[in-house]
């Protein structure tokens, strides 16, 4: 049996009201509802493995052998990126890895290609997770529209939580929204042409494929889920399809925004939550053609809901301020330099040295004395007991903050910099920078958790590495 074992997702913590937008541009026709903003730290990269740990929990990461990255808004035009995240997750380096990119349903289309690989005997476990962050142009619907996100699902032959019954995939050059190698901002064509011309045209061929191919009917089918740039063009291929509105799953328009790429993963991420074994899931991803799948839902899927997923993450949000913040944690607003030297290029001879320990955030662990380390130790800083160490996981580690310092003079896009010391659950102890927090409500002794962010950008390359941040739920 093939299919899809567990289940992740990421929203970033900030929402931004669509209202905020309006009031920027004097708009006279405000649009309801709320988007996911990523915070400055944050890009597609980092959101993707966010979701992608968030869908590892409670499995043991040696056994997964395969990591598909899916974006159109990747930090690297010429490097992979499922590497570095596959890195920061400490995952084996005897697995493969894969990027896709280029269209919205490029995350379906990875998808679809980790269950061919199991299938085929080529991997066991696959972790699939997409994520996107795009630009649109100031003053029109899409910087309303477009929000930030990411979902993730293990893909295996082993405690299968959604069976996969099977698939059909169109696939037709369409130009409805694109964005060329010259272009910062998506752009897009003439609605009706777009409702009309493609997407009630070409999901619907798609999904009855499906169905067909699986012997099923609409009546049959649990959750329908599909990204769309515009829920009434999704509920226009529901009715043409005859599916009944309680089959079709949110798009989480009004709370998350369009997330792209992300779509395709989050919207059958949130079918996968609200389904119970015997259900069926049809899942569709748009764009230059479609993929639609469909799943079978197994007892299994009890064992996978202690994780964050949708639910959490929707429930647990800070709202931006204003506009104006919006725009300077996109980079699309100049600020004058801070009077600081500038920062020093990247080693990557030491990023490379220090990939064992660094970007998994690995220390050791003394076999002696049981003390928690890092960096990793050959000799141990409690007992002095010499190469009695073992590998030691600080990612994964709750921990407190002990001392902190808001620096209003450092080099950083958003001052001030929260300069944190953490204590972590178990033991050990790491100065790191902190996130996802106002400075005034930052205390000793609170709460906080690690997460894997963007720290700066420099010769052309983008510097990640783990902060900690209050803990979100």
């Amino acid at each position: 049996m093939v299919g899809i074992r567990a289940y992740g997702a990421y929203i970033p913590l900030y929402r931004l009201d669509r209202g905020e937008v309006a009031k920027a541009w004097r708009s006279p026709f405000p649009v309801p509802g709320e988007k996911a903003v990523a915070n400055y730290d944050e890009d597609s990269l980092t959101m993707a493995c966010a979701a992608a740990i968030d869908c590892a929990t409670g499995i043991d990461r040696k056994e997964i052998d395969g990591l598909f990255f899916a974006s159109t808004t990747p930090p690297y035009k010429e490097k992979q990126c499922s590497t570095i995240i596959a890195g920061a997750m400490g995952l084996r380096r005897d697995i493969l890895c894969a990027d896709f990119g280029g269209s919205l349903r490029a995350g379906m289309i990875a998808l679809r290609a980790a269950l061919d690989a199991v299938k085929a005997g080529s991997a066991k476990n696959v972790i699939v997770t997409a994520a996107d962050l795009r630009l649109a142009g100031a003053n029109g619907l899409n910087e309303m529209f477009f929000g930030d996100g990411a979902g993730a699902v293990l893909v295996s032959n082993n405690k299968v939580a959604a069976e996969y019954i099977g698939g059909y995939t169109i696939s037709e050059d369409f130009m409805d929204q694109w964005r060329s190698d010259k272009d910062t901002f998506v752009r897009a064509y003439e609605e009706r042409f777009i409702r009309e011309g493609g997407y009630t045209r070409i999901v619907p061929e798609a999904v009855n494929g499906a169905l067909s191919l699986c012997s099923l009917k609409p009546q049959d089918i649990t959750k329908f889920t599909c990204n769309t740039d515009d829920p009434r063009h999704l509920m226009g291929a529901s009715k043409i399809l005859k599916f009944d509105t309680a089959q079709v799953q949110d798009t989480y328009f009004m709370s998350v925004g369009n997330a792209g790429t992300a779509i395709p993963l989050m919207t059958l991420v949130g079918a996968l939550e609200e389904c119970k074994a015997g259900d069926t899931i049809l899942a569709a991803g748009h764009s230059d053609g479609c993929d639609a799948l469909v799943f079978k839902v197994k007892p299994q899927i009890e064992k996978v809901r202690d994780r964050g997923g949708i639910k959490g993450h929707l429930a647990s949000k800070r709202m931006v301020p204003n506009y104006q913040a919006y725009v300077l944690w996109r980079g699309l607003m100049y600020m004058e330099p801070q009077s600081r030297p500038g920062r020093p290029t990247i080693s990557l001879s030491a990023l490379w040295r220090d990939r064992d320990w660094g970007l998994p955030l690995r220390g050791t662990r003394c076999t002696n004395c049981g003390t928690p380390q890092y960096p990793m130790q050959r000799v141990c800083q409690v007992c002095q007991a010499v190469d009695k160490m073992e590998p030691y996981s600080f990612a994964d580690k709750k921990a407190k903050l002990t001392s902190f310092s808001n620096d209003n003079l450092a080099i950083t896009e958003v001052p001030p910099l929260t300069v944190a010391v953490v204590d972590f659950d178990g033991g050990g102890r790491l100065t790191c920078n902190m996130t996802d927090r106002e400075p005034e409500e930052v205390v000793t002794g609170m709460a906080v958790e690690m997460t894997f962010r963007w720290m700066h950008y420099v010769g052309g390359v983008h510097s990640y590495w783990w902060k900690c941040k209050p803990v979100r739920f």
